[in-house]
């Protein structure tokens, strides 16, 4: 992901139009998204690229099924580190980096140091996620994990206020 940058100025009714369009239908032309928006072409993709500039907009993806890759399986694990420093943070930081199964990874507060979302497509390969690798990142000492057995809701879309 990249690193977002500041935006230069408030976000006005046409940018936050443009965003929440944006959100439901990247791939929507300039032109019929000017349409929507009530701007013609040149000065809607104007908007759309600077937005992009300011790290406003940090990217565009294809939203795909798991179902149809195998990854059916939706697993959260708690894990917790022997240790705690910023060496040993960054040490399984880039080490979690490295796991494609592994969609999320954050470092939160509470009772375990981090929270990480992984898709797997099966429970044996729960079990060599779990065993294998996760448990053998650096400086891990014991994890909890929850297995997803209805999803409920999961979007990527942000509210965009006003």
């Amino acid at each position: 992901m990249k690193t977002p940058r500041r935006a230069r100025h408030d976000l006005d009714k046409i940018d936050r139009s443009i965003l929440r369009i944006l959100q439901d239908e990247g791939r929507i032309s300039f032109t019929e998204l000017g349409e929507r928006i009530g701007l013609s072409t040149t000065p809607c993709t104007e908007r759309v690229r600077r937005l992009e500039r300011e790290g406003v907009i940090m990217g565009y993806s294809a939203q795909l099924n798991p179902h149809h890759l195998k990854a059916d399986l939706l697993v959260f694990v708690e894990i917790n580190l022997a240790y705690k420093s910023g060496d040993i943070f960054e040490e399984f930081r880039r080490a979690v980096l490295k796991l494609p199964q592994v969609l999320e990874c954050h470092l939160v507060s509470g009772d375990f140091d981090y929270l990480i979302k992984a898709r797997i497509s099966e429970m044996a390969s729960y079990r060599k996620l779990l065993g294998d690798i996760l448990l053998k990142l650096p400086h891990v000492r014991e994890s909890k994990s929850y297995i997803v057995m209805e999803e409920v809701k999961e979007t990527l879309k942000l509210p965009v206020p006003g």
